[in-house]
């Protein structure tokens, strides 16, 4: 037993190193990316924040920590921005995250200074099949949402996807991502409306 115990660790002691090696070399590369590619989402963030609300100068951390759940027992943060214009407030941003079909999808949703409409999302980190459930990020699946009630939302099969209503027509051959996109909203929008309605920031 000892034999075979020293001859296994003989033939094999390099490939124990390399793993080793190899784990502590992608262990450090990541830790020395991460903080530049958090930057990096920030910067995206802020940006895509700025292509919903047009007329904002700025955006302001207003509520941060946001516990939504996202799944049956499962819960992600989220902060809460103003955003602002002569010092008023003219909407409020937030990301949201929900699982798609190839991954999680993380939007930046947008609703107006009343949190009453939604302006819109963009989608800000997703994984969807090119061609099918990527097309969340097109203008004819995502024009659907703007002007929306923050209301719950419906998925439909087929409808008229020009009509500014609660009802979500969703992309043919990817119903899973649009599915994904609706749920996000569905699961954040409520949640967000009572934190600013406790903080004082709408009625």
């Amino acid at each position: 037993m000892f034999k075979a115990i020293k001859e296994f660790i003989e033939k094999s002691w390099l490939l124990i190193v390399s793993s080793f090696v190899f784990g502590l070399l992608l262990a450090m590369t990541n830790s020395a990316w991460s903080g530049k590619i958090e930057q990096n989402k920030a910067g995206k963030l802020s940006g895509l924040m700025s292509m919903l609300v047009t007329n904002a100068d700025k955006f302001e951390a207003a509520v941060p920590n946001v516990r939504v759940e996202v799944n049956k027992g499962k819960f992600a943060a989220t902060d809460i921005y103003t955003a602002m214009s002569n010092g008023q407030i003219v909407g409020f941003c937030f990301k949201a995250e929900g699982t798609g079909f190839a991954d999680k999808i993380e939007l930046v949703i947008a609703a107006d200074a009343n949190f009453e409409k939604i302006i819109g999302f963009n989608v800000l980190t997703s994984s969807e099949t090119p061609g099918f459930g990527d097309k969340i990020a097109h203008s004819f699946y995502n024009d659907q949402y703007k002007g929306t009630p923050t209301e719950k939302l419906h998925l439909v099969k087929s409808g008229d996807d020009k009509i500014i209503d609660n009802e979500i027509v969703a992309i043919s051959g990817a119903t899973v991502s649009s599915t994904a996109v609706v749920n996000i909203l569905n699961n954040y929008l409520q949640p967000i409306k009572e934190q600013l309605k406790e903080k004082g920031l709408i009625k």
